[in-house]
């Protein structure tokens, strides 16, 4: 149990366990990996190229020599954020919407933390979170993104105008929301379609 402060009044949350926090974290770095542009283009959905040899790897090398691998990431996770936040701000509720990158006020926060512990261990990214192995490699794929998505089942959506909507309740799980977010990127689109819940008012 910990106690957070919202709008200046102490509240106690439950922290999310550790294999909740890993899946949530590594859909994340997927998403936001592939999502980059640069001079190896994979979905170019944000203007990072912060995983090419000579882009931001080659700049964190020199930086950060102990945690470069996670700077990396990181900075493309960020990228996507600040692009699923331009979408959502398009929107006349946008507090109202529940994505990939925003998943409310306490489970950010725990995966923001869970992220800090992880580069402070001192292991690589796809030695904490064995997930990324197989679709964070050198050689971009696009049927191997594909078929990684395809792997969350499948979920319907209705075109809404800052994204996908996803039909239905949001789930209570916090890891059964992200698998059925992940799975609503099928198909792939040139932008981001930002699968998303609408949050019930009240």
């Amino acid at each position: 149990m910990a106690t957070t402060i919202v709008n200046g009044t102490a509240a106690v949350t439950t922290a999310k366990p550790k294999v909740v926090l890993d899946a949530i974290l590594t859909a994340q770095l997927i998403v936001a990996w592939a999502g980059e542009a640069g001079d190896a283009p994979r979905l170019k959905w944000w203007r990072t190229d912060l995983a090419s040899e000579f882009g931001g790897k080659d700049l964190f090398k020199r930086l950060l020599p102990h945690t470069w691998q996670w700077a990396v990431l990181e900075g493309a996770r960020e990228a996507a954020r600040r692009r699923d936040a331009e979408l959502r701000a398009q929107d006349a509720d946008p507090d109202r919407l529940i994505t990939l990158f925003r998943l409310g006020f306490e489970i950010d926060e725990h995966v923001d933390e869970h992220l800090a512990d992880l580069k402070r261990s001192g292991q690589p990214p796809a030695d904490a979170l064995a997930g990324l192995r197989d679709v964070i490699v050198e050689k971009w794929s696009k049927p191997a993104f594909t078929d990684w998505i395809s792997g969350h089942g499948e979920t319907a959506v209705v075109s809404a105008p800052v994204g996908r909507r996803l039909k239905g309740e949001e789930p209570q799980s916090a890891e059964l929301l992200v698998k059925k977010l992940v799975a609503a990127l099928h198909p792939l689109a040139d932008a981001y379609p930002m699968p998303h819940y609408r949050r019930a008012t009240g």
